[in-house]
């Protein structure tokens, strides 16, 4: 299958990379602001939770790195020079 319109190609791809990282920077955040609140709440009552808390709280970070490596291979594995294209 050929591509005839490469513009309409990267420009697709620009957008889904930028959702990709956009929408799970959206979701950590959404997912960061319960846990955030109970670790604050938590670590002031007993502060030998500070550790587990901390951890807890970059557990939805790592959702970020993944849509930023969906990110990275739209905009960088998919080249003119691919087989596909």
């Amino acid at each position: 299958m050929a591509v005839t319109d490469l513009g309409a190609l990267y420009g697709s791809l620009a957008v889904g990379a930028g959702l990709a990282t956009g929408l799970a920077g959206i979701g950590a955040g959404m997912g960061e602001q319960g846990i955030g609140a109970a670790v604050v709440g938590v670590v002031a009552e007993e502060p030998g939770f500070l550790g587990k808390g901390l951890f807890l709280m970059l557990l939805p970070e790592t959702l970020i790195i993944f849509g930023l490596a969906v990110s990275l291979i739209l905009m960088f594995a998919w080249t003119p020079f691919a087989s596909h294209l």
